[in-house]
C-alpha cells in the first residue's frame, strides 16, 4: 500500500493501480488476489471449492423459495430479506445428514429449520397480530382462524391505514427440477375502527404438489379511497411469517 503525495489525487482504477481514499488520506495499492485457475486446482483450496459449491447451491435453492413465495414478498419483506433467508437456508443445508461437506444439499436437510421465519424484520408478525389465532392442519387444507376483534386493540395499525386484510398462502417447490406452486388466501379490506367478524381462511394443499412446503400467515396495511387501494409506506408495517412447513 502506497501513499498519494502528488498534489494531484486519485480515485479508482489506472491499469494495474487501485487509486482510493481513506481516512489517513489518497492511497493507491496494486491489484493482487489469487488467480481463480489456482483455486480451482490447487489441493491447498480444497476447502475453499467445497465452500463456493455449498454457497451456489444455497444461493440457487433461497432463490427458488423466493420466487415460490413471490406474491408474499411483494407485500412484505425489508431490505435485509434475502440476505437473512439465506443466512437460514445454510442453516438447513448444514444438517444434510447425507453428502459429505462440499455436496451438501439443502432439499436433504433439516427443512423445519425454515419455520418460524419473519418476512419483514421490521414489522415481525408477533409484533403486529395480537389476536390469538388457531391453525388447523390435516392431509388437504393448511386453515387460520381468528376471532372477532377490535382491530385497534389487536393490531398494530400503522399511521394512515383506514383498512387491513388477514392472509394466508401456501407453496410449495422442488429443489431438483425447480417447479414450484403457490395458492393464497385473503380477507376483504376490513376497516381498521370497526369490530371485525371472525376470519376463517384456507388453503389448498393438495394443489402444492412439490416436496417442500411452506405456509405463511400475513397482516397488509392499506389506505382504502374512493375505492382505490394505496399500500401504507410501500409495505413497510405489512408482516408476516412462515408458521407451518412440510417436506414429503
Amino acid at each position: 500500500m502506497a501513499k498519494q503525495t502528488s498534489i494531484i489525487t486519485l480515485n479508482g482504477k489506472i491499469g494495474g493501480i487501485s487509486f482510493y481514499k481513506t481516512k489517513d488520506g489518497y492511497m493507491a495499492r496494486e491489484k493482487g488476489g489469487i488467480a481463480k485457475s489456482r483455486i480451482m486446482s490447487d489441493p491447498r483450496f480444497a476447502r475453499t471449492r467445497e465452500n463456493l459449491r455449498e454457497f451456489a447451491e444455497n444461493a440457487k435453492s433461497s432463490k427458488l423459495l423466493r420466487n415460490a413465495i413471490r406474491p408474499v414478498i411483494i407485500k412484505v419483506s425489508d431490505a435485509k430479506h434475502h440476505l437473512r433467508l439465506v443466512r437460514r437456508m445454510m442453516e438447513i443445508l448444514k444438517t444434510d445428514p447425507v453428502n459429505l461437506r462440499g455436496d451438501r444439499l439443502v432439499k436433504e436437510g433439516d427443512w423445519s429449520i425454515i419455520s418460524g421465519f419473519e418476512l419483514n424484520y421490521n414489522a415481525k408478525l408477533a409484533s403486529t397480530l395480537f389476536a390469538d389465532y388457531s391453525i388447523t392442519d390435516d392431509a388437504t387444507n393448511w386453515t387460520v382462524d381468528i376471532p372477532a376483534m377490535m382491530p385497534t386493540d389487536f393490531l398494530a395499525i400503522p399511521e394512515g391505514a383506514t383498512h387491513f386484510k388477514i392472509f394466508i398462502a401456501g407453496a410449495s417447490m422442488d429443489f431438483d427440477s425447480e417447479e414450484k406452486q403457490f395458492t393464497e388466501a385473503s380477507s376483504p379490506e376490513l376497516p381498521v375502527n370497526e369490530l371485525s367478524t371472525a376470519i376463517n381462511l384456507t388453503v389448498d394443499k393438495t394443489t402444492l404438489t412439490s416436496s417442500h412446503k411452506v405456509f405463511v400467515l400475513g397482516v397488509e396495511f392499506i389506505q382504502l379511497v374512493n375505492g382505490q387501494q394505496y399500500s401504507i409506506q410501500n409495505g413497510a408495517y405489512n408482516a408476516a411469517a412462515i408458521l407451518s412447513v412440510e417436506n414429503a
